[in-house]
């Protein structure tokens, strides 16, 4: 089945293919000369049990480690040799790995990234090594305050999804992973109804489904039978009734850190997610944001302060850091539900909707300029959603929004008594 998605937008005309196999690809010629795949796998840390937290991640390592075709390294060099980049990435909800590459080189370097996410080699000698690279990327994150400062707010913020546990796993779970256990879930996820390549350059439509189609059944085809996939069930977490608080001591810090979450929807309700867009920029997103005027510029109560509506695939989370001394964080926080309290009752002014439009506007069509951003869009949110629309229509659907739609969101989900709040505080 093909779908040509030309007069959904002006920017974007992406043509999605789905073979028979289950693989998703999505297509698009620009006149730019490079041409970015991007392989999309809908498995993250979120689908894991907690006996394997973290293996999403570790395997993300382990596909780089040579095949059956490619000794360890051999990809790499083969890229580099072409003036090509790789590289992968893993969160909650997804894995993706990437190459860009020159078009005259994408029929010869296509295959090759097919075979590395398809057939990695995950031999017990290999994976031991990598075990110990990832262990240590585990004790650098907790050596990072601003990391441990987010770990400890989603352990506050979520309950019992599995949002609230981290993407690299804990120690004592990476240490005793077996790599028959690496096995089983790359077979069981790393399936083609699983998978979206979106593919963008300079090459015809067609030319790019087929190098990658052709590709993909190199590689796949070559695989023994494959475990089932079986998706977690979720229970959605309501929003908060009290305020949930967290209160550290962190002897490396200088200042303060304070973390305040609200829960709020996610991508499977997306149309909710929206006006958490506008209000997160509204209150503490650049230098006119009403969080930054007020605590750092005028009152001067905080160092840093931002806001961020993460808008994971199964629940989201309106969350507000700020770094500030310590004498002042029950000032700040009165000031920050303060604020929420006067979105609640106030209309925001239509100045200021403007400009957030303007602004996601803007960011939506610089993001289309190269083969890379394009490729992530589309990556994204088909592997999420299976749709492809409200990655294309985001613009639309953010002028949509009303001054009375961003009061009715803060008012449903922003509760100024009931929150999560992390502090970290620093050592005497």
């Amino acid at each position: 089945m093909t779908l040509n998605l030309a007069e959904k937008s002006q920017l974007n005309a992406p043509t999605i293919q789905r073979l028979p196999n289950g693989l998703t690809i999505i297509a698009e010629q620009i006149p730019v000369d490079a041409i970015n795949l991007n392989v999309w796998l809908n498995v993250g840390s979120a689908k894991e049990t907690d006996d394997i937290n973290g293996m999403a991640h570790f395997l993300e390592h382990m596909v780089f480690k040579g095949t059956s075709n490619l000794g360890i390294g051999e990809f790499e060099q083969l890229i580099e040799e072409k003036g090509a980049v790789t590289n992968a990435a893993t969160s909650q909800d997804y894995t993706h790995y990437y190459i860009t590459t020159a078009p005259k080189d994408f029929a010869e370097l296509a295959p090759l990234q097919l075979d590395v996410v398809l057939n990695p080699s995950l031999e017990n000698e290999a994976f031991e090594r990598e075990k110990l690279v990832v262990l240590e990327e585990i004790r650098r994150s907790e050596d990072n305050p601003r990391r441990r400062t987010f770990y400890q707010a989603m352990e506050t913020c979520f309950a019992s999804l599995p949002y609230r546990r981290r993407v690299l796993g804990p120690t004592e779970v990476i240490t005793n992973l077996k790599s028959q256990q690496m096995k089983d879930f790359h077979g069981s996820w790393y399936q083609p109804e699983s998978m979206t390549a979106a593919v963008v350059g300079n090459l015809p439509v067609e030319e790019l489904i087929e190098i990658v189609s052709n590709s993909f059944a190199q590689h796949y085809g070559s695989q023994e039978a494959r475990l089932q996939s079986v998706a977690p069930q979720y229970n959605l977490e309501t929003p908060f009734t009290e305020v949930v608080r967290q209160e550290l001591t962190d002897d490396t810090l200088q200042q303060a850190r304070m973390v305040m979450m609200w829960r709020v929807p996610g991508m499977v309700d997306l149309a909710e997610t929206y006006p958490f867009d506008i209000l997160a920029v509204i209150l503490g997103q650049g230098k006119v944001s009403r969080l930054f005027r007020d605590l750092r510029e005028e009152r001067g109560l905080v160092t840093q302060i931002g806001v961020s509506n993460m808008t994971q695939t199964q629940q989201g989370v309106f969350y507000i850091s700020a770094q500030l001394p310590t004498e002042n964080i029950a000032e700040v926080e009165k000031a920050i539900t303060d604020h929420i309290r006067t979105i609640q009752n106030e209309l925001i002014a239509e100045k200021d909707i403007n400009r957030i439009r303007k602004q996601v506007a803007n960011r939506f069509i610089f993001a289309n300029e190269k083969p890379s951003s394009r490729a992530n869009l589309y990556g994204y949110y088909y592997s999420q959603l299976q749709d492809l629309a409200p990655a294309l229509n985001y613009p639309e659907h953010i002028q949509s929004i009303t001054a009375k739609d961003l009061r009715t969101a803060a008012q449903k989900y922003l509760n100024p008594d009931a929150y999560g709040i992390v502090v970290m505080k620093p050592g005497q």
